[in-house]
């Protein structure tokens, strides 16, 4: 892997740690409106995602390389104007969180993520492997990591403006 994709992965989650590091539980579990997420059930979301996406990744270092693999355009989660139904095994719990518990998780997720990424043979290529996303079809594994960190872009913003609405 290059350092791109690490370097990715770790800005978007010191943005992350950044935006909640201070929040109260009230403040984290605040829903600005029905059928919208709090802050809390973002980052279990959030966590739940890195999950999926790290089986994911550890099963296509296993398969074969792939000569073609072609780059998909994942940018367009980046817009917030564009909403994106959660699938059921990645929506976020009900039950309150406390800051603690979330902060373990993302660090959970990510070092699960991480040992994988290390764990892998010096000579595996990322750009020539590749898994099937429900959205995009095809994506190369170096994708798939891009994707994680969008993603997680995106919901950083979506905290953003929920903190917003608490002043």
């Amino acid at each position: 892997m290059n350092f791109i994709e690490y370097d990715l992965l770790f800005e978007s989650r010191n943005q992350l740690i950044g935006e909640i590091s201070d929040l109260n539980e009230t403040e984290l579990d605040h829903r600005p409106s029905p059928g919208v997420w709090s802050i809390a059930q973002i980052c279990h979301h959030l966590y739940l995602t890195e999950q999926v996406f790290t089986d994911v990744i550890a099963n296509g270092i296993r398969e074969r390389d792939f000569t073609t693999i072609i780059q998909k355009n994942i940018y367009l989660v980046s817009d917030r104007t564009k909403k994106f139904a959660s699938p059921a095994n990645l929506s976020p719990s009900a039950n309150p969180f406390q800051l603690a518990s979330i902060m373990d998780l993302l660090a959970e997720s990510r070092d699960r993520l991480f040992q994988v990424l290390y764990e892998m043979d010096a000579n595996t290529r990322l750009n020539k492997k590749k898994a099937k996303h429900p959205m995009f079809g095809d994506l190369s594994l170096d994708q798939w990591i891009e994707l994680l960190s969008l993603h997680e872009q995106r919901h950083t913003k979506q905290i953003q403006e929920i903190k917003l609405s608490l002043l």
